[in-house]
Protein backbone atom coordinates (compact mmCIF):
# COMPACT_ATOMS: atom_id res chain seq x y z
CA UNK A 1 0.00 0.00 0.00
CA UNK A 2 1.66 3.32 -0.81
CA UNK A 3 1.76 6.01 1.44
CA UNK A 4 2.17 8.76 -1.17
CA UNK A 5 -0.64 7.93 -3.62
CA UNK A 6 -3.50 6.84 -2.25
CA UNK A 7 -5.58 5.23 -5.28
CA UNK A 8 -2.37 3.77 -6.96
CA UNK A 9 -3.88 1.41 -10.06
CA UNK A 10 -0.81 -0.28 -10.33
CA UNK A 11 2.66 -0.74 -9.29
CA UNK A 12 6.24 -0.06 -11.27
CA UNK A 13 8.96 -2.69 -12.05
CA UNK A 14 11.84 -1.11 -11.07
CA UNK A 15 14.31 -1.41 -13.90
CA UNK A 16 17.47 -1.11 -12.51
CA UNK A 17 16.53 -3.80 -9.21
CA UNK A 18 13.96 -5.92 -10.71
CA UNK A 19 11.50 -5.23 -7.55
CA UNK A 20 8.06 -4.03 -8.06
CA UNK A 21 7.25 -0.50 -6.10
CA UNK A 22 3.90 1.45 -6.07
CA UNK A 23 5.21 4.82 -7.02
CA UNK A 24 8.49 6.26 -7.59
CA UNK A 25 8.73 7.88 -4.19
CA UNK A 26 8.51 4.27 -2.52
CA UNK A 27 11.47 3.79 -4.60
CA UNK A 28 13.61 6.15 -3.35
CA UNK A 29 12.53 5.39 -0.05
CA UNK A 30 13.37 1.76 0.45
CA UNK A 31 16.76 2.00 -1.84
CA UNK A 32 19.52 3.58 -1.69
CA UNK A 33 20.06 3.59 -6.07
CA UNK A 34 18.49 6.46 -7.78
CA UNK A 35 15.62 4.94 -9.89
CA UNK A 36 16.77 3.94 -13.60
CA UNK A 37 15.15 5.56 -16.89
CA UNK A 38 13.84 3.60 -19.71
CA UNK A 39 10.86 3.84 -22.40
CA UNK A 40 9.46 0.35 -21.53
CA UNK A 41 7.67 -0.11 -18.36
CA UNK A 42 6.22 -3.09 -16.12
CA UNK A 43 3.43 -2.92 -14.77
CA UNK A 44 0.80 -5.32 -12.45
CA UNK A 45 -2.14 -3.98 -12.39
CA UNK A 46 -3.88 -4.18 -8.64
CA UNK A 47 -7.34 -4.77 -9.90
CA UNK A 48 -6.52 -8.13 -11.66
CA UNK A 49 -2.87 -8.97 -10.32
CA UNK A 50 -1.49 -9.34 -13.96
CA UNK A 51 2.25 -8.07 -15.36
CA UNK A 52 2.11 -6.01 -18.45
CA UNK A 53 4.65 -3.93 -20.53
CA UNK A 54 4.15 -0.71 -22.18
CA UNK A 55 7.01 1.33 -24.32
CA UNK A 56 6.31 5.02 -23.15
CA UNK A 57 7.87 6.24 -26.94
CA UNK A 58 4.51 5.74 -28.45
CA UNK A 59 2.04 6.35 -25.84
CA UNK A 60 -1.61 6.57 -26.49
CA UNK A 61 -4.98 7.48 -24.95
CA UNK A 62 -5.88 3.73 -24.84
CA UNK A 63 -3.22 2.74 -22.91
CA UNK A 64 -4.09 3.98 -20.09
CA UNK A 65 -5.98 0.95 -19.18
CA UNK A 66 -5.16 -2.52 -17.82
CA UNK A 67 -4.90 -4.66 -21.17
CA UNK A 68 -6.49 -7.84 -19.19
CA UNK A 69 -9.18 -5.84 -17.23
CA UNK A 70 -9.35 -3.31 -19.33
CA UNK A 71 -9.12 -1.32 -15.84
CA UNK A 72 -8.14 2.67 -16.30
CA UNK A 73 -5.10 3.37 -14.03
CA UNK A 74 -3.91 6.83 -15.30
CA UNK A 75 -5.92 8.82 -13.18
CA UNK A 76 -5.68 11.88 -11.00
CA UNK A 77 -3.54 10.68 -8.03
CA UNK A 78 -4.98 11.61 -4.54
CA UNK A 79 -1.84 12.27 -2.50
CA UNK A 80 -2.35 12.38 1.59
CA UNK A 81 -2.98 16.01 2.94
CA UNK A 82 -3.56 17.77 6.35
CA UNK A 83 -7.30 18.86 6.05
CA UNK A 84 -10.05 20.29 8.56
CA UNK A 85 -13.11 18.30 8.36
CA UNK A 86 -16.65 17.77 10.13
CA UNK A 87 -16.97 14.15 11.57
CA UNK A 88 -21.01 14.59 12.26
CA UNK A 89 -24.01 16.35 9.99
CA UNK A 90 -23.71 19.97 11.26
CA UNK A 91 -20.48 21.53 12.92
CA UNK A 92 -22.86 24.42 14.24
CA UNK A 93 -24.60 22.42 16.73
CA UNK A 94 -21.89 20.69 18.25
CA UNK A 95 -18.19 22.13 17.51
CA UNK A 96 -16.94 19.13 19.06
CA UNK A 97 -17.34 17.24 15.69
CA UNK A 98 -14.70 19.25 14.03
CA UNK A 99 -11.47 17.21 13.36
CA UNK A 100 -8.58 18.98 12.77
CA UNK A 101 -5.86 16.87 11.11
CA UNK A 102 -2.67 19.83 10.44
CA UNK A 103 0.48 19.25 12.28
CA UNK A 104 -0.06 22.13 14.65
CA UNK A 105 3.45 24.49 14.97
CA UNK A 106 4.85 24.56 18.67
CA UNK A 107 5.41 28.40 19.48
CA UNK A 108 7.63 28.28 22.64
CA UNK A 109 9.23 30.92 23.71
CA UNK A 110 12.54 30.76 26.05
CA UNK A 111 14.54 33.47 28.35
CA UNK A 112 17.35 31.41 26.54
CA UNK A 113 16.90 31.86 22.77
CA UNK A 114 19.15 33.39 20.95
CA UNK A 115 17.10 34.76 17.95
CA UNK A 116 14.28 35.88 20.07
CA UNK A 117 15.48 39.73 21.09
CA UNK A 118 11.88 41.26 22.13
CA UNK A 119 11.54 41.31 25.58
CA UNK A 120 15.07 41.66 26.69
CA UNK A 121 15.97 44.08 29.35
CA UNK A 122 19.18 46.78 28.29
Amino acid sequence: MCKHILNSQVSIRAPCCKQWFDCAECHGEAQTHPLAKTTEMAFMCKKCKKAFRKDMTVYEESDEYCPHCDNHYVINAKTPHAVVGVEGEDARVDARMLKDDRIKELNKRSIFAPDDSTGHLG
